[in-house]
């Protein structure tokens, strides 16, 4: 793909980049600027923006299906492609020195990254950057090097992905030989453990690092989840993370 533009998620015309809190991961309630990439190399069932992959005449599945009023998205309404100085433009007209740089998956353009990193930093040296990915593609070295954290959030069965697709050992190796990076699995019952204790087994994961956060798009949900969730990680000696943004504002864009 190409260093000198980037397509990102378009919301109302506008690229999806504001200003708000991290409602997610360690860095939960942190004031950040998010920018959002589309595309994506998985199709999760539970995707709460599948706006950024789910194009019309693709046959992948998500659990909204069943829902009369959902349809998969024109692409062309949905993805902006724009020169990667006008993106950093942007970022560096809101007021905020942490971005988080998520999607779709990041990755997956990873030269335009290290373009519009090298004009904010040009601004000003003091962003910090902090990029949530899936886990199965590795950063460039000279991506990783601008990257100060990495939320890696690689993904279960209960995402609808084959494990062909949603684990890859060598790309899960670069990230546990990280201390940028952080784990994240997205837990929707409690037999969804069993996989991710295995998969800590199987990669090494670094249990410290290791973050559960429920799985659900609204409150509702989510309460129904979280309370057996945090015992376990009680129990179990894991990070809790809830999805504040939520609670806060809802299944919203751009918040």
């Amino acid at each position: 793909m190409s260093q000198n533009t980037i397509k990102l998620a378009c919301l109302n015309g506008e690229a999806e980049i504001f200003h708000s809190i991290q409602g997610e991961g360690i860095n939960m309630g942190v004031p950040s600027i998010f920018v959002r990439a589309s595309l994506c190399n998985l199709h999760c069932v539970w995707c709460d923006t599948d706006y950024t992959w789910n194009w019309e005449n693709t046959p992948w599945k998500h659990e909204k299906d069943s829902d009369s009023n959902y349809q998969k998205f024109k692409k062309e309404d949905y993805l902006i492609e724009l020169d990667t100085l006008e993106v950093a433009e942007k970022i560096a007209s809101l007021p905020c020195r942490h971005i988080i740089i998520t999607g779709g998956e990041p990755l997956l353009q990873d030269a335009a990254w290290q373009s519009v990193i090298k004009h904010l930093l040009n601004k000003k040296p003091d962003y910090h950057f902090e990029m949530e990915t899936n886990g199965t593609l590795a950063p460039s070295t000279k991506l990783d090097a601008m990257i100060q954290q990495y939320n890696v959030s690689p993904k279960l069965a209960n995402s609808g992905n084959t494990s062909n697709l949603r684990i890859n050992d060598q790309s899960l190796a670069h990230f546990v030989g990280s201390k940028k990076a952080w784990f994240k699995f997205v837990i929707s019952s409690e037999a969804d453990l069993a996989e991710v204790n295995q998969l800590i087994m199987d990669h090494h994961l670094p249990e410290g690092r290791v973050l559960l956060m429920p799985e659900g798009r609204d409150d509702a949900t989510l309460m129904d989840r979280r309370t057996w969730l945090a015992e376990i990680c009680r129990d179990q000696g894991f990070r809790f993370s809830d999805r504040l943004h939520i609670q806060l504002w809802g299944s919203k864009r751009g918040v």
